[in-house]
């Protein structure tokens, strides 16, 4: 049988879902239905597949401890993770991909590339959809899937089929672009016409001829900064002066709009893109048409969607709203209205708030850390530190810091000395001194830090070493 690689892009920003969705933390690391997060679905739903190799992960510098914790979380081992430099859309992704799987596994693997932020309701329906795509890879083709469309969506492009080629597999007249209303029900009732799933299907080598016919210039760049990329165990970092002379396109204007390779399969199951709040309509209702997830109370309210993450929330005598709660942030909108979330997200952004950027936690490759308080001089952080997770050596110029350990033992280190700190034991780190702080021991280190000083942000950090590759060189 034919060997399948795994591509898994997790690579996007999911701005439609904020403020759960943060750039530092997109849509694809959120458990949104259930224990798993989207990217691990994602790679579970390809593990479960027959015939799969390890998978293939892209994604950017800044969530790559978070993909590679989460692989680990959900039992995915000996993934391959590739760092993009900066997002170039799907056709370089696709590129380095093929090349990729080329130099590990040759010419004769498929690749089944999926973008890490959708869901897929009925495993056994996209397995079958796959092993159709799967024998038409393997003879050439270049397989896309095609989701028959249930409401007229103007936020997805659409496909459209024309002659069946064999059972299950049609070939592609035409991509189309994202539809008005009117034209959108229009598809509907003409039929052959489907929702653009993203997903694609083809023999590493066969994308890689394409490419080198449509794209020869992105194939040449995406195969340079694989050459001369970094490699370290747990890494594949691509050269970013090469990659940015690849062309930021979607595999769909590179290749699969200009190739008579392409071909469709339909895929009935139970798709969704998660790309707006719409996702909240899976939570189970009350009699009231209520979904609710998280500590809500409801009163004379019908027809709500409510996602409370940190706190109590009411939602009292209105109908029809998308209410979302995080620690530092709440959005409310009508439910019909909830794609203005995109503008909202514009204007963060261009007032540099952090609330577009990070969640009040933040996530390190060490553990994590949690502004609870601060003033004009000083900044209270709750600080949890993994079993074995060590935070680099380094100093600040602006601030010190006083450290509480609340839960489990803490190695110190502070100038020459290094000692340990047991529960409701502390310490004090002063202004410009060298320190570090580990966890030797088999539960989470949990510390309260106080810091104090004239400047507290981030950036006041100077690393001297790093276990994770985090000191620049």
């Amino acid at each position: 049988m034919t060997a399948i690689v795994p591509v898994l892009l997790a690579g996007g920003s999911g701005t439609r879902l904020w403020p759960l969705s943060r750039e530092q933390y997109p849509k694809q690391f959120l458990r949104l239905r259930g224990e798993h997060s989207l990217l691990q679905d994602t790679a579970l739903r390809a593990q479960a597949l027959e015939q799969m190799l390890p998978a293939l992960v892209l994604c950017g510098e800044a969530h790559r401890f978070i993909v590679a914790e989460q692989l680990l979380e959900a039992g995915i081992g000996e993934a391959t993770i590739i760092l993009e430099p900066e997002a170039r859309n799907t056709a370089p992704a696709a590129a380095v991909a093929a090349l990729q799987v080329v130099s590990q596994s040759g010419t004769d693997a498929v690749i089944l590339m999926m973008p890490a932020d959708q869901v897929m309701a009925n495993q056994v329906r996209f397995a079958h959809a796959v092993q159709i795509a799967v024998t038409a890879a393997s003879d050439g083709r270049i397989v896309t899937f095609g989701i028959p469309p249930t409401r007229p969506e103007t936020g997805y492009g659409y496909i459209r089929t024309g002659s069946e080629l064999e059972p299950g597999l049609w070939s592609v007249d035409a991509f189309v672009e994202k539809p008005d209303e009117r034209a959108a029900r229009a598809f509907i009732a003409a039929g052959g016409h489907y929702w653009n799933g993203g997903m694609l299907v083809f023999r590493a080598g066969t994308l890689i001829d394409e490419l080198q016919q449509f794209e020869p210039q992105t194939l040449q760049a995406a195969a340079e900064s694989l050459r001369i990329g970094r490699r370290d165990p747990d890494f594949v970092r691509l050269d970013a002066a090469a990659f940015r002379q690849t062309r930021a396109t979607s595999i769909d204007y590179a290749v699969m709009e200009r190739t008579r390779r392409a071909a469709l399969v339909r895929l009935d199951a139970g798709w969704d893109d998660v790309g707006s709040w719409r996702v909240l309509e899976a939570l189970p209702t009350d009699t009231a048409g209520n979904g609710t997830r998280g500590d809500v109370l409801l009163e004379a309210a019908a027809n709500n969607l409510v996602h409370a993450q940190s706190r109590l929330v009411v939602v009292a005598g209105v109908d029809d709203l998308i209410v979302v709660e995080t620690a530092d942030a709440v959005l409310v909108t009508q439910r019909d209205r909830a794609t203005a979330i995109k503008a909202v997200v514009a204007r963060l952004s261009a007032d540099h708030r952090r609330e577009v950027v990070e969640h009040r936690q933040v996530y390190r490759p060490w553990g994590s850390y949690e502004s609870i308080g601060d003033g004009s001089r000083f900044q209270v952080k709750r600080i949890i530190v993994k079993p074995r997770g060590k935070l680099s050596l380094q100093q600040h110029y602006h601030r010190a810091e006083h450290w509480v350990v609340v839960r489990g033992t803490a190695r110190v280190t502070c100038g020459e000395r290094v000692f340990l700190l047991h529960e409701d034991q502390s310490t004090y780190i002063p202004l410009g001194e060298k320190h570090r702080l580990e966890n030797p021991g088999v539960i989470a280190l949990e510390l309260i830090e106080v810091q104090s000083g004239p400047y507290l942000g981030e950036d006041d950090i100077v690393r001297f070493d790093d276990a994770y590759g985090r000191v620049a060189t």
